[in-house]
């Protein structure tokens, strides 16, 4: 018997870590650039020396299941609000029984030793590489689509190659046998290609069909971007669920011979010929006792639609036909429906809302990408939820790569449903996790923009549906605000906020507040308030509105944040109202208008100056720690005093609940500087009580620091000043009386 030994495991192996080369696939798998391959080579040249030690990657990557098998039975109306989502429309195929003679070596067989260094790597595929051993299913899968993908491109130069049999990927599973089979009708392999794909772990056929196809034009090119493979390694995970593996091949070349190839994967395989073997590949797997839930047809079904639901081939578990959905980001955009839109949005987000947007965007370079993204009509988060993970799924070739991907797309953006396609990814050996670097960065970088310019022009295109949707979704736009600082500028402009200037309800983008600014308005000006109505009735409005100013009204208790990140727009700096620079623009419109009683209602009888500066010290001193300063307003207004300088609420609240969980000693008010209105009557009478009655005096100097601190939003509690109140309500009332 003529004996032909396994290749060694070379000095420069093809990175050893994905798919075998050819099985089900013709010749393996591959899909990475010459250098993209060397730096593999090297890799697996470290593991190959370490033996046995190889670093399993995190399984959490992979272990949210991204597609479920949905319902497609019509319902009436009345059971509509508890359907499953369903996948697009597909008659299910009867089972038929197959009736064809079945696959049967013949002959003497050829036995091929194992060599030592092909043994230890051969174990580390098997054992140590995948971190999920259902993923032999998507490897084989891959595989099968790629032996389909050559026969196709075969066919169109060469009528005689393949037979009339349909282009598809047959599973059967026979849990009283133990078996599981892989069939596809695909291109299959002769006797040397047999030795040379299955002799050789991280020999990637498909790898060197791909480089074959880029060299030339046309639709040699396209039909290389179809092939899923990359290592020349995901055969052999087929052995992490068996103990041994029968192949069954004939080349779709005309008048090919049948081969049987047979190993346990320790020390030999053989090759044989074989009889009633039809054109493709199937690859029987003896089940162990350990994996026996893989026989299972429900778990297949789950596995096959978690990552392989997009294969451009009908994949049919014991006759039935799984892969029902369509991969609709290949799809030119005018080629796709409403309807399909609704669909594939409710598969891949596993939601019953319908998308408010949808965005079908392809890309060539720098990095190859196709991609279908959605923005839900409801915020999953809005009823306090926990934090939603990323909706995005990362896909190589129609192959999942990663459910739920993290680092594709900047956390604020994780409302967004959808998937991903590149294949460019710098994907590890084992296809399960992504190399971090330049490709994934930029990657991020053109995904993002995208986004963001396309919710832009949505916004452009339909003002009113942008504002129902920003009031969905304005926490994670002003978290991108705050937190998305290579995008920050950008981000902006998809705020909306009321304005002082338009009707309650109405939501402005900050450039139209910018566009219709005097060329004179040094700031954007805005307020925190916690309704229109308290703005617009608060004392710090009031100077804003007497001289004609637009005034942003933000309401949610995040805003203030926001503000304070952005600090500027389109050159132009974001100025609360209530800030001491707010104070000295109300001067300066007072000194240019000439408006002697500019810090007054306009009522006679002000506190002469000699009379302000004995008021505002005897004040200072009845208020202490306080206050750090009381001095004349220079604002127009109708409340008997102010307070500026003073910590904002938002961070006055950050600070309170920091202290209550325990992070920290509750910190005591900031001294605030108080402004007061010489001309109301409660402080022109203050001035004659201080004379008359100083402790009644004192206490209406606190009653109105602590109403102005109500005023101002940053009173901690209330309660505190009741027992005040009361006792100058009691003298107010005793003096009526008499």
């Amino acid at each position: 018997m003529r004996q032909v030994s396994f290749y060694t495991a070379r000095t420069r192996v093809i990175a050893a870590a994905s798919r075998a080369s050819g099985v089900g696939a013709g010749a393996g798998a591959g899909a990475y650039r010459s250098t993209a391959a060397a730096a593999h080579s090297r890799l697996l040249s470290s593991a190959i020396s370490r033996t046995n030690a190889v670093s399993s990657p995190n399984p959490a990557a992979l272990n949210t299941r991204f597609a479920r098998c949905y319902s497609t039975e019509s319902k009436d109306e009345s059971s509509e609000a508890k359907e499953e989502p369903a996948e697009p429309s597909v008659e299910s195929e009867p089972k038929a029984e197959d009736n064809r003679p079945k696959e049967a070596a013949v002959g003497p067989s050829e036995k091929h030793e194992f060599k030592a260094e092909t043994k230890k790597l051969l174990h580390i595929v098997a054992h140590s590489l995948y971190s999920q051993r259902e993923v032999f299913v998507r490897e084989l899968i891959s595989n099968a689509s790629d032996a389909l993908e050559k026969l196709r491109h075969l066919q169109v130069t060469n009528a005689d190659a393949g037979t009339d049999a349909p282009m598809e990927i047959r599973i059967d599973a026979d849990a009283d046998k133990k078996t599981l089979a892989f069939s596809d009708s695909g291109i299959g392999m002769s006797e040397d290609e047999l030795k040379e794909n299955l002799g050789t772990i991280a020999r990637s056929g498909s790898k060197a069909y791909i480089e074959k196809m880029e060299r030339s034009a046309g639709k040699s090119k396209d039909a290389a971007n179809s092939i899923v493979g990359q290592f020349g390694v995901g055969f052999y995970s087929a052995f992490m669920v068996g103990d041994d593996i029968t192949v069954y091949t004939r080349s779709a070349a005309p008048g090919s011979q049948g081969y049987c190839w047979k190993s346990d994967g320790l020390g030999s395989y053989t090759i044989s010929k074989a009889e009633n073997v039809p054109v493709g590949t199937k690859i029987v797997i003896g089940v162990r006792d350990d994996a026996k839930e893989f026989l299972s047809e429900e778990t297949l079904k789950e596995t096959i639609k978690k990552y392989s639901n997009f294969v451009g081939f009908p994949i049919s578990v014991n006759g039935e036909k799984v892969n029902t959905v369509e991969a609709l980001w290949t799809k030119d955009k005018s080629e796709i429906s409403e309807e399909e839109h609704k669909n594939f949005y409710r598969f891949v987000s596993h939601s019953w809302d319908d998308p408010m947007y949808q965005l079908v965007y392809k890309a060539d370079g720098p990095i190859s990408i196709r991609s279908i993204l959605y923005t839900p009509t409801k915020n999953p988060e809005a009823m306090g939820f926990e934090h939603k993970k990323p909706g995005v799924s990362l896909y190589s070739r129609k192959v999942l790569i990663m459910a739920n991907a993290k680092g594709i797309l900047p956390d604020w953006l994780r409302f967004v449903q959808g998937v991903v396609d590149s294949e460019d990814l710098p994907l590890n050996l084992s296809r399960e996790l992504l190399q971090n670097g330049p490709v994934i960065a930029r990657l991020k970088s053109i995904i993002t923009s995208r986004i963001i310019k396309w919710l832009q022009e949505e916004s452009r295109k339909d003002a009113d549906k942008y504002s129902e949707f920003f009031r969905a979704f304005s926490i994670y736009i002003k978290e991108g605000v705050c937190q998305d600082l290579e995008n920050q500028k950008e981000t902006a402009k998809l705020l909306r906020f009321e304005t002082s200037a338009s009707e309650a309800g109405k939501l402005i983008a900050l450039g139209d507040y910018v566009d219709r600014m005097p060329s004179d308005q040094k700031y954007i000006y805005y307020f925190c308030a916690p309704k229109r109505q308290v703005a617009e009735e608060s004392p710090y409005y009031e100077p804003f509105k007497k001289h004609g100013t637009e005034v942003l009204f933000l309401h949610h208790s995040l805003d203030e944040f926001v503000m304070g990140r952005l600090s500027e727009f389109q050159g132009k700096r974001l100025v609360s109202v209530e800030s001491e620079e707010a104070g000295q623009e109300i001067k300066a419109w007072n000194a240019k208008d000439g408006d002697a009683e500019s810090s007054t209602d306009g009522s006679a009888g002000a506190l002469t100056k000699e009379q302000a500066d004995e008021l505002t010290s005897w004040m200072l001193g009845a208020l202490g720690t306080k206050a750090k300063a009381v001095k004349v307003s220079d604002r127009y207004m109708t409340y008997p005093a102010i307070v500026t300088d003073f910590d904002s609420p938002a961070v006055r609240n950050m600070m309170k609940m920091m202290a209550a969980n325990g992070d920290g000693p509750e910190l005591p008010q900031r001294p605030c500087v108080v402004e007061i209105n010489t001309s109301d009557p409660i402080v022109k009478n203050l001035f004659l009580l201080k004379s008359s009655d100083e402790e009644l005096a004192r206490k209406v100097s606190h009653q109105l620091f602590d109403n102005a601190l109500i005023a101002a939003g940053i009173l901690d509690d209330p309660r505190t000043m009741l027992k005040r109140l009361n006792d100058i309500i009691a003298v107010a009332v005793a003096a009526d009386k008499n």
